[in-house]
């Protein structure tokens, strides 16, 4: 299975820890920005369900600017199979 090297760029980093800290960021902006951090400074691939959760993010015309740039950044370190 071919392997995604793709790494979190450092500003959309600098926004997933901006969202950790906030107090008002969702259950998926945490688990978005979880996801984007954990992919930072070193390749790591999307697990499944994380790449649907980001996947249905980008489809929905209400999600925030932030959840838009942090689902795809998730997105585009998936595998690229599924």
């Amino acid at each position: 299975m071919a392997r995604n090297t793709k790494q979190t760029s450092p500003a959309v980093a600098s926004v997933a820890g901006r969202t950790l800290g906030s107090a008002s960021a969702s259950g998926i902006q945490r688990s978005l920005a979880g996801s984007a951090l954990r992919q930072s400074g070193r390749p790591a691939q999307t697990g499944a369900k994380t790449e649907d959760r980001a996947s249905r993010a980008l489809d929905n015309p209400h999600a925030s600017k932030v959840t838009k740039t942090l689902a795809g950044s998730v997105v585009s370190q998936s595998n690229k199979t599924r």
